[in-house]
């Protein structure tokens, strides 16, 4: 790949699998420095082994076990970066969970409640605490995983539908507050794609996805992870304040 990211850093949250791992990969392919953050520490120094092979001399891997949804752990990652990296260009809000399953009046509240505290609290959290650092510098890239629930009704998954449609008025209000400061706002929703915590929605619909989907086939972390490539380089730097939707043009169907 090429190296369209040298001598950036990034935090990716909720990194230590899934899609979060493939972009944190993807970004030190292209020669950022990485901060990967999880609350799983166990997985997470897993990948953080897994990804300092791939860095050149003059990169860093770097791991911190965080709640994206508790405003502490969320000040002391972002501390914790610029002390051993010295700065931070790009903020990627990956960090996220389905909730409970089931129809509203049925589903734990708590873990309902638990869900919003993660998708949406915690990504604004992080915005919060990255953007003082971003305006100082004149410039920042923050990438927002969006995801099925931003672009139409998910019955029986209504914590994640809810948090991520709000996310998404989230990111176009901060792109247009930061819109002087050089700071791009953007996010990308994934349509269906492998990976542990889609597994429960693929097995109970694939075959039906596949059906809708133009391109015939679920989509995989690869798919993502180029276009938050995309966003985090140069080639992105005239997009601002948009949900990219990538899911085999489902949502246009």
């Amino acid at each position: 790949m090429e190296r369209v990211l040298e001598g950036k850093t990034a935090i990716i949250t909720g990194a230590n699998q899934g899609l979060g791992f493939e972009i944190a990969k993807k970004y030190v392919e292209a020669g950022a420095s990485v901060a990967i953050c999880a609350r799983n520490e166990k997985l997470l120094k897993k990948a953080q082994g897994l990804l300092r092979p791939m860095a050149h001399a003059n990169q860093r891997i770097i791991a911190r076990d965080t709640d994206v949804s508790k405003i502490g752990d969320v000040k002391k990652l972002v501390d914790f970066v610029r002390r051993e990296l010295g700065h931070i260009d790009i903020l990627v809000n990956n960090a996220g969970v389905y909730g409970p399953k089931g129809v509203i009046e049925d589903v734990d509240w708590r873990e309902w409640a638990r869900a919003i505290d993660i998708n949406l609290y915690g990504s604004i959290l992080m915005c919060r605490a990255v953007l003082p650092t971003f305006k100082a510098r004149k410039g920042g890239k923050i990438i927002q995983l969006s995801g099925g629930g931003a672009t139409g009704p998910l019955p029986r998954l209504s914590a994640y539908a809810v948090s991520k449609a709000a996310i998404v008025r989230f990111v176009e209000t901060l792109a247009e507050e930061v819109r002087n400061d050089g700071i791009d706002v953007n996010a990308i929703a994934p349509g269906p794609f492998e990976s542990q915590m889609t597994r429960w929605l693929l097995d109970n619909f694939q075959k039906q996805i596949e059906a809708d989907c133009p391109l015939g086939r679920i989509g995989s972390p690869p798919d993502m992870a180029g276009v938050a490539i995309y966003l985090a380089s140069r080639a992105g730097a005239y997009v601002n304040g948009v949900v990219i939707p990538v899911d085999g043009g489902i949502s246009i169907t």
